[in-house]
């Protein structure tokens, strides 16, 4: 094994390399995959090109930590080298069986023509680290385009195995299908997951079920939903229904519309587990954007591209869902903090370009605005209570935007920010916004400003460091 120092991703300049987030050694990340604790072990696999920054060629790159911080790279656990995954070997999870670590995967074929063709496939491995490949479990379900794939399997309270697939309709339009197994070998379909049928979009990818006391929660990344006001702005969206498990494995919605999980620029195909103390944890991918945008990312030229997002904890409480980067993180703050008071506007300088601010008003601000190093903007108006983030893009070096209604009022925001990419989140989590941004120039100005009102509120900037 190899220390991330020996094989992350680094810039020519250092001005965008990642230090706290998972980045692939070299080449192209994409989606979580097979996120598991497995034998006190945190496992992460994730979609890997490993020798280009585009999406083709996808193994499974694989690190593994025991504290959620320091991370060691491993060789690609999964690599398409099989007749049912020579195209690519795609996203899947990971569940432990009998001191076995199992992970479903999606193989990707493409015909002579370019036809695609998909088969749910199995890996077994005793150790967590050399795998065993069993190949396709079933045939292709009737009624559904080659658009099948990201196999999230769980077990019940009463022992069953369940596993949701992201899928397609022949009729072109998204669906997520279930499948029932006693022993993880055999499966027996049993059609479309969510009981009542939802148009939203042509494709449903990365599926996954987080189940808590009051309430089940179904994820999911839909492709091709149009545009809602100020909602739906990415090329792809990531959000989430909630709702009840049913007895016989589908998914009851309730009443609700499908909301944004992160209201950034860049989040999607996020996967979760559950660790040996109960938490259940996220990572996402910190990269779903338009192929000329991502084209242009400036990393490409150093031979990397994207990365994931900070492990979050995701917890559902008073009717709320929320995510919180988890607590060993703060392992990562060094001592004596800049700690601010009471004032209308402060310029602070960053210590490094790994930082974390927190951010606690005693009541709602009236208005609040944040600049960070000259390039993102983050603003609270009180009048209607919208949060607008806005970057420049560093492809048509316009200003986008993106917002979200904070309907009981700006409390507090917690930062997590890097030479590249930003994670904020609001509100103990309840909004959240994932973003990467790229600043030319060296600046590491920070500016709070509340216009010409003091408030009460602290302000605490920690410089972060692995």
């Amino acid at each position: 094994m190899k220390g991330r120092n020996d094989l992350s991703s680094k810039s020519e300049t250092e001005k965008y390399s990642l230090k706290y987030h998972i980045v692939p050694p070299k080449g192209l990340l994409n989606d979580p995959n097979g996120l598991i604790q497995y034998k006190g072990i945190y496992h992460v696999f994730f979609q890997w090109n490993q020798h280009d920054t585009v999406h083709k060629n996808k193994s499974w790159g694989h690190v593994t930590s025991k504290d959620l911080i320091h991370w060691d790279y491993h060789e690609a656990a999964l690599m398409p080298d099989e007749w049912y995954d020579k195209d690519g070997v795609y996203s899947g999870s990971a569940v432990s069986f009998e001191d076995k670590l199992y992970l479903f995967y999606t193989g990707n074929v493409r015909g002579a023509e370019g036809k695609r063709e998909s088969y749910q496939c199995l890996a077994v491995s005793e150790d967590g680290f050399t795998f065993e490949k069993k190949g396709p479990l079933f045939n292709h379900p009737r009624g559904y385009t080659g658009h099948v794939r990201d196999p999230k399997v769980w077990q019940d309270g009463v022992g069953t195995w369940w596993m949701v697939l992201g899928a397609q309709k022949e009729d072109l339009s998204g669906d997520t299908i279930l499948y029932q197994s006693t022993n993880l070998l055999d499966w027996e379909f049993k059609g479309s997951f969510v009981e009542e049928k939802l148009s939203l979009g042509y494709m449903w990818e990365c599926p996954d079920v987080l189940r808590f006391t009051e309430k089940d929660v179904f994820i999911f990344s839909p492709q091709g939903l149009e545009t809602k006001g100020k909602e739906f702005q990415n090329i792809y969206q990531t959000g989430y229904l909630t709702g009840k498990l049913t007895s016989n494995g589908t998914f009851a919605p309730d009443k609700k519309a499908f909301k944004e999980l992160d209201r950034g620029f860049e989040f999607y195909a996020p996967q979760s587990f559950t660790d040996v103390s109960g938490r259940v944890i996220s990572f996402g991918w910190a990269g779903v954007m338009y192929p000329e945008v991502e084209a242009a990312v400036p990393t490409r030229k150093d031979g990397w591209l994207h990365a994931l997002s900070v492990p979050r904890e995701v917890t559902y409480v008073d009717g709320a869902l929320k995510q919180q980067p988890v607590i060993e993180l703060e392992q990562l703050r060094q001592p004596n903090p800049t700690v601010i008071n009471d004032a209308a506007q402060q310029t602070i300088e960053l210590p490094s370009l790994q930082n974390e601010l927190l951010i606690d008003w005693e009541n709602t601000p009236k208005d609040f605005c944040l600049h960070i190093r000259k390039g993102v903007t983050m603003q609270y108006h009180h009048g209607n209570n919208r949060f607008v983030v806005s970057r420049t893009n560093w492809l048509t070096k316009e200003r986008e935007e993106r917002e979200v209604k904070i309907e009981k009022g700006l409390k507090n925001i917690r930062l997590l920010l890097e030479s590249s990419l930003i994670e904020l989140f609001i509100n103990d989590g309840e909004e959240v916004f994932t973003l990467r941004y790229f600043i030319e120039e060296e600046s590491r100005q920070l500016v709070i400003s509340t216009g010409d009102e003091i408030e009460n509120r602290t302000i605490s900037l920690y410089e972060l460091s692995v």
